[in-house]
């Protein structure tokens, strides 16, 4: 549990504390706004808040006006002291991710292929997961109990974790050209290398990248999963997305000045998803590191993954103008239009069995624009586990939500070509 005395610093995020903080108070001060039409049923309510502002309306009745902002003032202070608190709390927690690293089977530059299988059965059908550009692979293996990689290489298969970390002299001038013909092409011949069949996983933006590879390899292939990959961009927050497209002349000042996109840009577009997210999640981290020891394991895994998510990569100019510019303002591979290598990378191109994971209540990728991606796919099946884009890999319902059916999934593509190339 969180103490005041530790054996190295305060942890800085959550990044970038500013501009959550900042979200917090324009949220709550925001509500003082409305007070005045509050009482009489007139606030600019909509959807499923019209029928709660009317109850809300109808309770106040005969309320003095100066007691209820008096009563929403000190709410507003209470709701802000909590996510301070737990901001605090989450700061100067004790924990300190503390996992064996897997063996190295293959590096390039800052690039690197970690195996999983190798010390279980290193001949165990392979699968090459391909996580994103932006947030470090290591959500795939959080800590103890909480790692999708660990517990497939337990099931019999033996996952290779693509591990880009953060962009070195190399990879300054690189494009998505570069990481998807290059780097993970020839992580995929390490792969290939052990002789059995292959099927390449990627998760969020490394959906985007594996679909890539895996239509310029598919013959060598055995398989593409696809763990919330976006694909049309504009299929919800349209006009969000669009501000990307009009902002390419404040990306390219950023990028200039920078030489990359910092991280914590990044995590402010991500924040920007849901700007009260750091108030309800902090505040209810409050109360969770106050329960005492019965809740320590819950506020160990709070902590894990809050780290992770404060332990970005920033990305290279040309990638940072591909994705922001090009997938999310102009909508690139939702028109049929993103090309790599010359290619229009066309989803309905692909022959491999494959299967798209939507899950059913992710903020991060919209299930709209994950599910474009799975009709343009021929036969790809479709899973939908009861969580969102990160509590599918480590949240507590992970392993009979995504990781048992995702194995099970596995086996059956791999087994039988195993069988078949022996």
């Amino acid at each position: 549990m969180p103490t005041t005395a530790q054996a190295f610093p305060p942890r800085q995020g959550p990044r970038p504390l500013a501009f959550h903080l900042a979200s917090a108070m324009t949220s709550l001060m925001s509500s003082l706004a409305v007070l005045p039409t509050v009482p009489s049923a007139s606030a600019p309510w909509s959807g499923e808040q019209r029928a709660k502002g009317t109850e809300l309306a109808a309770a106040l009745q005969g309320v003095a006006p100066a007691e209820f902002q008096a009563a929403v003032g000190v709410e507003i202070l209470n709701r802000l002291g909590a996510m301070m608190t737990g901001i605090e709390a989450y700061r100067r927690h004790s924990y300190q991710r503390d996992l064996p690293e897997p063996p190295l089977l293959w590096q390039e530059g800052t690039t690197r292929l970690l195996d999983y299988g190798a010390e279980i059965d290193p001949g165990a059908p392979t699968a090459l997961f391909v996580p994103s550009l932006v947030n470090r692979g290591y959500v795939l293996d959080l800590k103890p109990g909480r790692s999708l990689l660990r517990w497939l290489a337990s099931q019999g298969l033996r996952p290779l974790l693509v591990d880009w970390g953060a962009p070195g002299a190399a990879e300054r001038e690189f494009g998505l050209k570069d990481y998807i013909a290059g780097r993970l092409e020839r992580a995929l011949d390490a792969a290939l290398a052990g002789g059995g069949p292959v099927a390449v996983v990627g998760y969020c933006m490394g959906g985007n990248l594996a679909l890539a590879l895996a239509l310029r390899r598919q013959r060598q292939l055995a398989a593409l999963a696809l763990l919330a990959t976006p694909w049309d961009f504009h299929a919800a927050q349209a006009d969000q997305a669009r501000l990307f497209a009009s902002g390419a002349a404040t990306i390219d000042v950023i990028l200039e000045a920078f030489g990359e996109l910092p991280v914590d840009l990044l995590q402010v577009f991500f924040a920007s998803l849901d700007p009260t997210l750091a108030l309800k999640k902090f505040g209810a981290f409050a109360r969770l590191a106050a329960a005492g020891p019965k809740a320590a394991r819950r506020a160990e895994e709070f902590v894990a993954l809050e780290d992770w998510l404060n332990d970005g990569v920033p990305l290279v100019p040309r990638v940072a103008r591909e994705c922001l510019v090009g997938w999310y303002g102009e909508n690139t591979p939702g028109r049929g239009l993103w090309r790599l290598a010359g290619e229009i990378v066309d989803a309905g191109r692909l022959e491999l069995p494959s299967l798209v994971v939507v899950p059913a209540s992710d903020r991060i990728v919209p299930p709209q624009s994950a599910r474009a991606l799975a009709a343009l796919i021929p036969g790809a099946e479709t899973m939908t586990p009861p969580s969102g884009h990160i509590g599918m890999v480590v949240g507590s319902s992970a392993e009979h939500g995504l990781w048992q059916p995702l194995a099970t999934w596995l086996h059956r593509q791999l087994t039988p070509a195993a069988a078949k190339s022996a």
